[in-house]
């Protein structure tokens, strides 16, 4: 097969387009140019699209012994990412970048732009698995648990997995690291890339008060009783404990968290943290990795809300357009905008955004 190979920068995805080219596939190395203007996202070796991991990306393709090219993506990036996070964080809702950025640019834009030039499909150094029954695939966990990545490639659906090859899902984190140093690639030790990618040091909160503005308003109890001020109530999440800057303790003397974002009147809503129990919750636009569900059936499985968080028991249904999941525990801090991935033991079924919870 003739196939992509996403390369970031790191580690994994070197290691990734190396084992395609032992498979004897026909691979060429790409780059996503993210930004026009790199230098204003994250810099050093802890992003995923600086110049820094440019450069290391086109040197490790140097070593694998591959054509390299870079792709500019930055307006799709821009477009469908960036704007959609802010735009969802404006809402009052918490959205997860990484999960839009496979969805949109990474198995939607860059496998459109591949197959248009005439290749198969596209490498990446996830760390999942796929499962071909000679009809569909269908994804599946990694043998690596710590480093899964299934949760955040669940927005697949089935033609854009048929087109997704994950060569790391059997391996371990230490061995591929093991094995790029043995194949003289420098980026073995590189460190893995963390937090928001297009967040200038980190600061979440900063970057988006700088975007969004920082109105004053106040937090409230569920009464509405006046506790306090914030600067933004989108620079809040719902379970949030830490930073409320509140003096006024509560009659139990237990902490006060997040229970809602009300962005029509920037109000910040507090309350205890029994407060934060959801069992139910309902996702929309419904997403199947392999062949959709039956409607209106109930089906027993497990369901995952954050991408290391623990997979949850649960019963869920399609009612046509939505997954609708009731737990068999109550969870606590979980806001609208997180994605919501449903498995059926180890086997991705599908995913959704978060829309409603109680």
């Amino acid at each position: 097969m003739r196939l992509v190979a996403a390369m970031s920068g790191g580690v994994d995805s070197a290691v990734a387009a190396a084992r395609a080219v032992d498979a004897g596939h026909d691979v060429v190395g790409v780059h996503l140019a993210l930004s026009s203007n790199p230098q204003k996202y994250r810099s050093g070796a802890r992003g995923c699209c600086t110049i820094e991991d440019s450069h290391d990306a086109r040197r490790a393709a140097d070593v694998i012994g591959i054509p390299f090219y870079i792709w500019d993506m930055a307006n799709e990036f821009h477009d469908q990412v960036v704007e959609n996070f802010l735009s969802e964080y404006k809402s009052g809702r918490t959205p997860n970048p990484c999960l839009r950025c496979n969805e949109k640019i990474k198995f939607a834009a860059v496998l459109d732009r591949a197959k248009a030039l005439g290749f198969d499909g596209v490498v990446t150094g996830h760390y999942a698995i796929t499962k071909d029954n000679g009809t569909y695939k269908t994804l599946h966990r990694a043998k690596d648990y710590a480093k899964d990545q299934s949760y955040v490639l669940a927005v697949l659906n089935e033609e854009q997995l048929q087109g997704a090859h994950f060569p790391l899902g059997d391996t371990e984190k230490i061995d591929t690291r093991k094995e790029a140093k043995a194949r003289g690639l420098f980026v073995a030790n590189k460190p893995d890339s963390h937090d928001i990618c297009f967040v200038p040091h980190g600061d979440n909160a900063g970057w988006l008060r700088d975007k969004l503005g920082s109105n004053v308003g106040p937090i409230v109890d569920q009464t509405g009783e006046k506790l306090g001020e914030h600067r933004g109530a989108y620079t809040y999440t719902v379970g949030q404990r830490r930073g409320l800057g509140l003096t006024v303790p509560t009659k139990s003397g237990e902490p006060r968290y997040v229970l809602k974002i009300e962005p029509k009147t920037n109000t910040v809503v507090v309350g205890e943290h029994e407060q934060l129990a959801v069992k139910n919750i309902v996702g929309t636009p419904a997403i199947f990795c392999g062949p959709k569900i039956d409607v209106n059936k109930n089906y027993k499985g497990f369901a995952q809300v954050r991408a290391h968080g623990d997979a949850l028991p649960c019963e869920y249904l399609f009612d046509g357009t939505s997954i609708k999941v009731n737990l068999d525990e109550p969870l606590f801090g979980l806001a609208t905008g997180q994605g919501l991935v449903i498995y059926d033991q180890d086997r991705v079924v599908g995913s959704a955004t978060i829309t409603e919870t109680n």
